[in-house]
């Protein structure tokens, strides 16, 4: 299939009956929505300004941090239990 411009789609949509024109609309909203919705968080993320990406990690780990000190016992419990070769 050839590639096609906005001139030959706004040829097409001219053509449309202004009954159906609200049909259409709602068609290209629908296919931007879904072209939005498809990209990743990570891709916005990257999009941002490096200090804000440096201010959202700065405060990811400081939650980080805050998450391993609450959990200090289970995780000692987990890594004290028995280890056995099961070869």
């Amino acid at each position: 299939m050839n590639a096609i411009n906005y001139s030959q789609i706004h040829e097409l949509v001219m053509k449309i009956p202004a009954g159906k024109l609200s049909i259409a609309y709602n068609l290209l909203m629908d296919l931007i929505k879904k072209e939005e919705d498809s990209i990743l968080p990570q891709s916005n993320f990257m999009n941002l300004p490096l200090n804000e990406r440096r201010r959202i990690m700065a405060q990811q780990a400081h939650e980080m941090i805050a998450h391993y000190e609450r959990e200090t016992g289970k995780r000692q419990d987990w890594q004290a239990g028995e280890f056995t070769d099961e070869y």
